[in-house]
């Protein structure tokens, strides 16, 4: 089990801006208004190291809004600890991390809009991320 699905498991993510998949990958993102998405995914770190250096720099996060996907998957979205965190994820159906990204300073993410393989996620201070859901990275 990768280091993101432990967390997972206890509703936790990172205190970092990054997207981190289930099978360990991890990268850096930076909210970005003038990219078409609204954000710009950076290098790749490794998720573990941080983590060690780091064991109580996680943030619990609760879902404010979420999407069911046809294929049973859910897109799910909100705050963490703090009131300047965001998060967006997809889950499996038994809610199993499939990707998700942390934002320390997006504030909580209220509001989602998808269309085909896309999802727009909207956070109360207006940040608005469009993302592949099959693949956020693109």
């Amino acid at each position: 089990m990768s280091v993101i699905e432990d967390l997972w498991r206890e509703f936790r993510l990172p205190i970092r801006n990054a997207l981190h998949f289930r099978d360990g990958r991890s990268y850096d993102v930076v909210i970005d208004p003038d990219s078409p998405s609204g954000l710009r995914v950076r290098d790749s770190f490794d998720l573990a190291d941080y983590v060690a250096s780091r064991p109580d720099w996680t943030s619990e996060v609760d879902g404010l809004a979420s999407v069911e996907r046809e294929d049973g998957d859910l897109l799910w979205a909100g705050d963490g600890s703090y009131g300047s965190e965001g998060f967006v994820a997809r889950l499996q159906s038994d809610r199993t991390v499939v990707w998700a990204i942390f934002f320390t300073d997006s504030n909580p993410f209220t509001e989602i809009r998808t269309s085909g393989p896309h999802a727009t996620f909207l956070s109360t201070s207006g940040v608005k991320i469009t993302l592949d859901v099959d693949d956020p990275r693109v």
